[in-house]
């Protein structure tokens, strides 16, 4: 028989509870009842709403709710969290927040990726010249890049001019020959199992479904891939790409989080052998 100690997987629960708790009471303790519609009434012992205010308000029973607040072990849906978070006027990372602590598979509002970066982090990609890197969000679009993205991604002579906005979409629906990875049925497999991980937290958006079907319409390549359901992960590894002048490049991804963009990830490419690191050097040498 094994002993089970207090740090174990079995006691988070119990230590999330209390959070929980707490967390809900001092949400609840900052919103007056003119903020949330409310009369104001008689003086109140406490400050905030009452917990049968912010019952009557998300449409739960006064019950639940408190069952909830106390930290009880009680199973909580998304929907039901939604509308104690719209009470309680949660940003979304007290949102995500409120998730973790109820332990509810957390899913970012309807059209919630992020469509633009801030200065720092354009700052940041010009500073990494000359290596390739680029912004993308969960849907591969690309939100931010440096001079040598494009240079690596887009240099083939028989794709079209500038750079697109998505990534996905570019890949599978250009040219077959200006595709830059070598292995290009590996590298777009993986690329839509990546991709199918991250629609499981956005089933059902309008802005996720009418990509798909964009994208299965136009590339029965995609339509195939996605309808294998494969899933896979982001993570670091070699990629071998083929550019026009340069000749062939081995290069590894590294993909860093960037901060305050759920779902967004700074890709940086950087050679894996002298080989490649001596024919970017060139490369640059030649612009």
């Amino acid at each position: 028989m094994t002993a089970t100690t207090s740090s174990g997987p079995a006691a988070r629960p119990r230590r999330r509870r209390p959070e929980l708790a707490a967390f809900l009471r001092g949400r609840r303790a900052r919103i007056t009842p003119e903020e949330a519609g409310l009369p104001a009434g008689p003086r109140r012992r406490t400050p905030g709403l009452r917990r049968e205010e912010v019952a009557q308000l998300a449409g739960i029973g006064i019950t639940w709710y408190t069952w909830l607040e106390q930290g009880r072990p009680i199973n909580a849906s998304g929907q039901v969290l939604d509308a104690v978070a719209r009470v309680l006027r949660l940003d979304e990372a007290e949102r995500e927040h409120l998730y973790h602590l109820a332990e509810v598979p957390f899913v970012p509002r309807h059209d919630q990726l992020p469509r633009e970066v801030g200065p720092d982090v354009r700052t940041v990609l010009s500073a990494l010249e000359p290596l390739p890197a680029v912004v993308y969000n969960a849907r591969y679009d690309i939100l931010a890049h440096n001079a040598f993205y494009p240079a690596l991604m887009f240099a083939s002579p028989t794709y079209p001019e500038g750079v697109p906005r998505n990534a996905t979409e570019a890949l599978f629906t250009g040219p077959p020959e200006s595709c830059p990875v070598v292995f290009r049925k590996e590298e777009l497999r993986l690329m839509v199992a990546s991709l199918r991980g991250a629609y499981g937290n956005h089933v059902g958006e309008p802005a996720w479904e009418s990509f798909l079907r964009r994208m299965r319409a136009r590339s029965p390549e995609f339509a195939a891939m996605w309808a294998s359901g494969d899933v896979a992960p982001h993570g670091p590894r070699v990629k071998v790409f083929r550019h026009p002048v340069a000749g062939e490049l081995r290069l590894r991804t590294l993909s860093l989080a960037v901060s305050g963009m759920p779902e967004t990830r700074m890709v940086v490419y950087t050679g894996d052998d002298e080989a490649t690191q001596a024919r970017m050097a060139r490369l640059r040498e030649g612009d």
